[in-house]
């Protein structure tokens, strides 16, 4: 992320294509709206766009609008996002599920940078700087056919790439501490922090969802949480899992001990302290059975005093 950080100012002023690429919930909006912030149009507007949540008819018309009696319904002018971009900066976050139809208008946008409205025979021009993002490796995409090669190296002119919070867990405590802030301020609250436990449980976690995932884990524990400190049983299940296994696992081993005792005990009874007897009887090695008497503090019962000392030793 420093790294990342480091190459922003130069990326944010210059005038080019950026692809960010990143899994879900990795900040990718965030991080174009930090890049148009930094950047010369910061003054502009700043539009975004989820492209996957549109169908692609819609959004054919999201984008570059359309004019009075385009279609059925088109009762009026309607600007599009390139148009209300003009002068700021247009994102277009999951870029790799438009269709091959609309890659091809899009490709058109980014190199005339010129597009018609729906409806219309005037061409207008496009000052707009685009981010785009995706979750998806658009060069398998271009491979197996299914987006454009000549958009993807249009697009792909300055890639930055996010990683998954479970490469940089180290970022997990700023992170808390950020958000922690943040709902404090939104619900005027007061909680200091998370306790140790549920931090080493929150980064022992992989967040498959990534800092949004986080996020809404401290949202759900600020709705839970009515003391000072967030604990583990305000964390999500899928967080205290981890917890939940440790725990099982340590009861499973305690109850091992347990039978592991009893049967030594046992065969060192039937065998009048004798532990040579005792391995056999019990079919391990004279060692092993040493070792294990000694974890579970174990002594043979005709051992007087002195022996019993000297064993512990």
């Amino acid at each position: 992320m420093q790294r990342i950080f480091e190459v922003l100012p130069a990326i944010a002023a210059s005038p080019s294509t950026v692809l960010i690429v990143g899994e879900t919930g990795t900040g990718k909006e965030l991080l174009a709206r930090t890049i148009h912030s930094l950047s010369p149009r910061r003054n502009g507007p700043f539009i975004a766009v989820n492209c996957g949540a549109l169908p692609d008819t819609l959004l054919e018309s999201e984008l570059f609008g359309y004019k009075a009696g385009a279609f059925t319904g088109a009762a009026k002018d309607k600007p599009g996002r390139f148009a209300l971009a003009r002068g700021g900066t247009l994102f277009l976050d999951e870029i790799g599920e438009i269709s091959p139809a609309l890659q091809v208008r899009l490709l058109r946008v980014l190199q005339e940078r010129s597009y018609e409205p729906l409806g219309s025979t005037r061409t207008e021009k496009s000052d707009v700087r685009v981010v785009v993002a995706t979750n998806k490796d658009l060069a398998e995409a271009v491979r197996r056919g299914l987006f454009r090669e000549d958009l993807y190296y249009r697009v792909n002119v300055v890639r930055v790439e996010l990683p998954p919070l479970r490469k940089r867990k180290q970022d997990i405590p700023l992170l808390v501490e950020q958000f922690t802030s943040r709902f404090n301020r939104l619900q005027q609250r007061s909680i200091r922090g998370v306790d140790a436990e549920a931090l080493s449980l929150m980064m022992a976690h992989d967040w498959p969802g990534n800092v949004r995932e986080l996020e809404n884990a401290i949202e759900r524990a600020f709705i839970l949480c009515q003391g000072d400190f967030i604990g583990v049983e305000h964390l999500p299940d899928e967080v205290t899992l981890h917890y939940a296994s440790r725990a099982a696992t340590s009861h499973m081993q305690g109850a091992r001990d347990l039978l592991d005792a009893q049967a030594i005990r046992t065969a060192l009874a039937r065998n009048g302290g004798n532990r040579l007897a005792a391995a056999r009887e019990l079919g391990v090695h004279k060692s092993t059975l040493f070792r294990r008497m000694k974890k579970l503090a174990i002594i043979p019962p005709n051992m007087d005093g002195r022996s019993r000392s000297r064993h512990k030793e």
